[in-house]
């Protein structure tokens, strides 16, 4: 298992459009697009001075999945452009991890 992690940060006054962005458009859209290889998200919210962090992370099977959502540069960030109008800023790269420890399962 492969966690993709990703930040980004939102005025606070956009933080909730931004996280209904999110559930009800993002992330069903990268599910839809990313087929089985993907395995879930979770997403963190925090104040961070006069701005608001989020922090996602997606799960997916392998790198191979990760590259069949992103393509061939996996460090790529996917970030569309509704989500770019309400960040302030976000990470250009994004940071792998091989999954080593999971209470879900």
């Amino acid at each position: 298992m492969v966690a993709r992690v990703w930040r980004g940060w939102t005025a606070p006054d956009e933080a909730d459009q931004y996280e209904r962005l999110l559930r009800t458009e993002i992330l069903p859209d990268m599910a839809a697009q990313s087929g089985e290889g993907f395995r879930g998200a979770e997403v963190y919210r925090r104040p961070a001075g006069d701005e608001v962090a989020f922090m996602t992370v997606l799960r997916f099977v392998s790198m191979d999945a990760v590259r069949q959502f992103v393509g061939e540069d996996p460090r790529d960030a996917h970030v569309p452009p509704a989500a770019r109008s309400l960040l302030h800023r976000f990470e250009d790269e994004v940071a792998h991890y091989e999954v080593v420890v999971d209470t879900h399962e």
